[in-house]
């Protein structure tokens, strides 16, 4: 679900940084990749502090060029597809939206 979009105009001369606190499985990150491969940027980094195998695994399928910068990779995917044993959801911790 794309939330906002507002690139610069000069994208494709950039570096685009990705910071997102979990990687779980890999669908918003390849997402927003798409998004800045399609307006013309190149050097694209993926900057995350924990993910699963899996998440990894998907943004490597899709875009193996794209480097990802992780401080832990936990075990896996629960039935939810959250990180397990992980943090639950980040955004649901932070807003309390649950």
């Amino acid at each position: 679900m794309e939330y906002y979009r507002k690139l610069p105009t000069d994208i494709a001369e950039r570096e685009a940084i990705i910071t997102d606190p979990m990687l779980a499985t890999g669908v918003s990150s390849v997402h927003t990749i798409d998004i800045l491969k399609d307006a013309g940027c190149k050097n694209i980094k993926l900057v995350v502090i924990l993910a699963s195998p899996e998440g990894i695994k998907a943004v490597q399928a899709k875009h193996p060029e794209v480097p990802i910068y992780c401080a832990c990779i936990d075990e896996g995917l629960n039935d939810h597809s959250y990180i397990a044993p992980g943090l639950g959801d980040a955004g649901d911790r932070l807003f309390g939206t649950k």
